[in-house]
């Protein structure tokens, strides 16, 4: 059975530093089985600028099980499968231990992005790019995360829709002011 304090805790401590580390973690439902985390991509990498999200699910043995993670935000890398986001890590496997928590399991992947292991690949293809033509696999890498992990690869859906509520903001704004006669 999932230790739900325990998992509480942990949401807790990831939102305190959450400004600093720029990992975050929250629930996507009120269960807090299914969460969502967030982990800005390395500096001097192709993924510096992305905002990464990954999807997490954790199974009912947690923290004794590792959480199951994978990238929801499309990504460039020979760990990480291009088609389903799945990550090949071993502390997310074999390696998993108790004493770890979800932001050191998403300190790890984002350690990850900064140094590829080509030789353990999950997706083959990126890897066979990382290992025989390196700078087409960073243009292809800097690419994926221009389109889809920076605010500006957001869907037309997402700016429609900010682009509303701003709107909706001002119109509420003018009409408060003009019933208060404050314009």
């Amino acid at each position: 059975m999932i230790d739900l304090a325990r998992v509480q805790k942990e949401l807790v401590e990831c939102s305190k530093d959450a400004e600093g580390s720029g990992i975050k973690v929250c629930p996507k439902s009120d269960n807090l089985v299914l969460l969502i985390g967030t982990i800005p991509g390395p500096v001097g990498t192709p993924y510096e600028g992305g905002i990464f999200q990954i999807d997490i699910t954790l199974p009912d043995g947690y923290p004794f099980e590792p959480p199951k993670m994978k990238f929801k935000t499309k990504v460039w890398h020979p760990n990480i499968s291009s088609q389903s986001g799945a990550i090949c890590l071993d502390i997310l496997k074999d390696q998993w231990s108790p004493a770890l928590t979800l932001k050191t399991a998403l300190l790890s992947v984002q350690a990850l992005l900064s140094a590829p292991q080509p030789d353990d690949p999950q997706d083959a293809v990126v890897a066979q790019q990382y290992l025989k033509d390196y700078q087409t696999f960073v243009n292809t890498a800097r690419y994926w995360t221009e389109s889809f992990a920076k605010e500006s690869s957001r869907g037309i859906e997402d700016k429609v829709l900010s682009l509303f509520s701003l709107l909706l903001e001002y119109y509420y704004g003018c009409t408060l002011l003009s019933v208060f006669k404050l314009a």
